[in-house]
């Protein structure tokens, strides 16, 4: 550990950013071992308590200091308590040197999702088409896997759920859940004698998510079927949406902002959490 008399001499900028990796550092020991000892939790308050006599800082942030070192400094407090106040000050310091966290930056302290407890809906399916972001795509898988989707497929021009942003914003999704990537047009592409062309495109319904359709209160949700998302700027590929107007249509969000669209991993979170809910009402019922 930097001695504070050191960590007091060094230029502003340099401080504040040995300060925040201190800090970001100490958080996550605390997730990985579920325990920060007694010394560093006091090492960190008196930097804390230094940093709080920066009077170039807005005075939220002084507010947050302080109350950072009274908290490191008391043995009474829990270590959920104790996260929160280094994750705080973490940030304060990072946007303080022009730094703002990014999604990647988070710490995930679930750990590893247990495939045995993950409760599906079968038959309840989704198509995501040319979704080009992985923040996207890891947000979608993670919806998805929230709201019981049986299985994710993927167009060929997808963002790859692999990727470490994708995954990041997934967190830990993209390995229980389902998926496989479509190298054909499921909706133009006749399927093959021999059986690989997917079956669940030419055995269920489709419907798009998509503007102009039925308001999603009022869209009649089907038991089985298959949710087609597509691009973030393009939106549903026009032979896309020709199948999912020969079937079940498209359903749509009523907005009341200026804006009047929403982001493609919102709607589709939203569109998800409404289809399992009717999906809930069913099994209820039976």
């Amino acid at each position: 550990m930097i001695p504070l008399h050191k960590l007091n001499e060094l230029p502003r900028t340099i401080r504040l950013r040995k300060s925040a990796s201190l800090f970001g550092e100490a958080e996550r020991r605390l997730v990985l071992f579920r325990q920060l000892p007694k010394e560093e939790k006091e090492y960190l308050g008196r930097i804390a308590e230094l940093l709080a006599k920066d009077e170039k800082f807005p005075e939220v942030s002084l507010t947050a200091l302080r109350a950072a070192h009274l908290a490191l400094a008391d043995g009474d407090k829990d270590d959920d308590e104790i996260r929160r106040v280094l994750n705080a000050i973490h940030y304060i310091l990072r946007a303080e040197t022009g730094r703002n966290q990014a999604d990647w930056d988070f710490i995930e302290s679930s750990g590893a999702l247990d495939p045995s407890k993950r409760r599906s809906f079968s038959g309840l399916q989704v198509y995501l088409e040319d979704i080009r972001s992985p923040f996207n795509v890891g947000s979608m898988f993670r919806a998805a896997e929230s709201f019981g989707v049986e299985k994710i497929w993927l167009s060929p021009l997808c963002a790859d759920p692999r990727h470490k942003r994708a995954s990041r914003t997934a967190m830990g999704c993209v390995d229980v859940i389902p998926w496989e990537y479509l190298f054909c047009d499921p909706f133009t592409a006749p399927a093959d004698e021999d059986k690989s062309f997917p079956l669940p495109f030419s055995q269920n319904p489709v419907f798009a998510l998509e503007t102009g359709g039925t308001p999603l209160n009022d869209f009649p949700f089907p038991a089985r079927g298959i949710l087609i998302a597509g691009s973030e700027e393009l939106g549903v590929s026009p032979g896309a949406l020709a199948a999912a107007d020969a079937s079940l249509g498209r359903v749509s969000i009523p907005t009341w902002g200026a804006k009047g669209s929403l982001n493609v991993s919102v709607a589709f979170g939203i569109v998800m959490q409404v289809w399992a809910d009717r999906l809930m009402l069913i099994t209820v019922r039976q």
